[in-house]
Parts: C-alpha cells; structure tokens; sequence
C-alpha cells in the first residue's frame, strides 16, 4: 500500500463516513477498539482507519507512537477476525501516522467480533439490525430474474405492453431513437433477452395473463379495499395477473377513486392535500412487486428498469 502526500491531503479535508475513520491516537489505542473499527469498516465494503489524526474538521496531524510492531500487529488482526489488514507507517510534517486498509467482507457474509455484527454510525459502532443483515446474506443468492425461461416465446409477450415500455424507457432517457427499436433489440438492450432466450423479468415486466398462468402462476396482484381496519370482508377486490408494464396504471387509478382531499389552512391559504400521494404510492407498489418472493426466490435485476417509472 503506497499512499501520496496528496491523497493524504484529501483525507484530511475529508468528511468522515462508513469508508474513512480518524481517532487521535497519540499514546494510546485500545486493541479491541481496533479489531471492532476493522470488523465494522469491512461490514461497510472497506475503507481506511487512520490513527495520529485528530477526527474534527479541521483536521490536526498529531502523530501516534501506539502500534510499534506492525508485522506483530498484522499476524494478530489475521488470529483475530480473519483480515488480511494493510498497515503503512505513513510520515506526514515529520509526524508518525499509521494507515490501515481493510479489506471488504465477502458478497453474501457479514463479519462479526465476538458475536457481534458491527457497522458504524456517525461517530459509533453499533450493532446491526437484522434488516441490514437480511440485505448481506441476500447478496449470495442466484438472481431469479435473470434466470431464462426456456419455454417462454415473443407470443408470451404483451404487445400494449411492450409499446408503453419502450414509450416509457424513451421519456426517461430523453432519447427518441428507442421509440424505433425492434421489439427484439429493445429486449435485448434492457437485459430481458438473452441470447434470443426470454428471462423471467421479461415476463413479470411484459407478460400476458395465459404467460404469467403457465410459466409464473403465482406473478399476481391482488387489490382490496376494506372501509375499516378491523374489517375481515373487503368492500372491493381486483385481481390482476398480467405484465406489470400493463396494470401499474390500472393499480394507481384504483386507487385514486377513494383519494379524498384534505383542505390544510397554511397562513393566509387553504391548500388542497390529498390523502394518497401519487408518487408515494407508486414507489410502494413498485417496491412491492420488485422485492417479493416468486417460487421462493427474490427478483433483484429488473428492479432498475422500473426505476423509470419513479
């Protein structure tokens, strides 16, 4: 690890975050205090710890003298919590500082010390809370989504909704020119065609009703109104079991019919709110159908081909 006077000069002008951690350090520094800032920054995908740096803006290179043997050090924090840690006694003003570069966790593994899962939060290690570990361990699984569905042909493919994403994708990207793509190279630019072979997010995003019944029966979204929350029977019920590029209108407006406005004084006005934010209601859709469990496994990679619709 070779570290220049000017990217120490930029970490020192530096905010701190989950990626760069300064602790003054001039005498003393509790060695378990270390392992746990190492488990921590690994669980944020790596970073730096520098010790001889007052950790206020602006910044004060004190120097340390804590850590003299690094090759002991080193051997120790390998024993410890199993990271190959790279330390570089850095001189900066004639000032000793010691640099460590911790390596990212492994894709799908969170790190803890003792029991422990730690990650950092302003200027505390805090434990993790299980929806963040849920996110970790959800990295090592195969992404369904991208999984081909061999049997699926463009017949599986509803053309109303093959126009409004490529009217959609055109909007977004501000680029007229998609608007006269084909319908193959249109999937295949969007990653929904791979080597002519549909994948299951082509069918989630474009399929028709009898697709999504042979291929993915349970792609359905069921809509139910109830007047009260303590109601067991529902007022109203709508079922929809179609590509979600064909009914993500039909969901909002559904749910526009019983939008009631709220009139809210703000000084001298009265500002009509309604109770359903449209936005906000089509992102909590969205994230409803990008993130739910199909046949046991979770859809991630058409997620960012929705985020048009945002």
């Amino acid at each position: 690890m070779a570290i220049s006077q000017e990217q120490f000069g930029k970490w020192l002008n530096s905010k701190e975050k989950e990626h760069l951690e300064f602790k003054e350090a001039k005498q003393s520094f509790d060695k378990e205090k270390l392992l746990k800032y190492g488990i921590a920054i690994a669980n944020e995908r790596g970073g730096h710890l520098i010790l001889g740096v007052a950790d206020k803006i602006p910044r004060i290179v004190v120097g340390t003298n804590v850590f003299q043997n690094i090759a002991s050090l080193k051997r120790d924090l390998l024993d410890e919590i199993h990271l190959r840690i790279e330390i570089d006694e850095f001189s900066y003003e004639d000032k000793r500082v010691l640099i460590f570069e911790i390596p990212s966790r492994p894709i799908g593994k969170p790190l803890h010390y003792k029991g422990a899962y730690l990650m950092r939060v302003d200027d505390s290690l805090v434990p993790m809370t299980p929806e963040q570990l849920q996110k970790i361990f959800d990295e090592g699984r195969p992404d369904f989504s991208a999984e081909i569905c061999h049997k699926a042909s463009f017949a599986d493919l509803s053309e109303t909704a093959i126009d409004t994403f490529k009217m959609l994708w055109s909007m977004k990207s501000n680029n007229l020119q998609i608007l006269q793509l084909s319908k193959e190279q249109l999937l295949t630019d969007s990653e929904l065609l791979i080597d002519g072979k549909l994948n299951y997010a082509a069918l989630i995003l474009l399929g028709t009703k009898e697709a999504l019944g042979k291929y993915l029966s349970n792609a359905e979204i069921v809509f139910e109104y109830r007047n009260s929350e303590t109601s067991i029977q529902s007022q109203q019920r709508e079922d929809y079991r179609s590509g979600f590029l064909n009914i993500h209108n039909k969901l909002w407006e559904i749910i526009n019919l019983r939008n009631e406005i709220q009139h809210v004084q703000d000084e001298l006005f009265i500002r009509d709110i309604p109770n359903f934010n449209e936005e906000v209601i089509r992102e909590a859709l969205l994230n409803a159908v990008c993130h739910r469990d199909y046949n046991c496994k979770v859809l991630y990679s058409y997620g960012s081909i929705l985020n048009f619709l945002r």
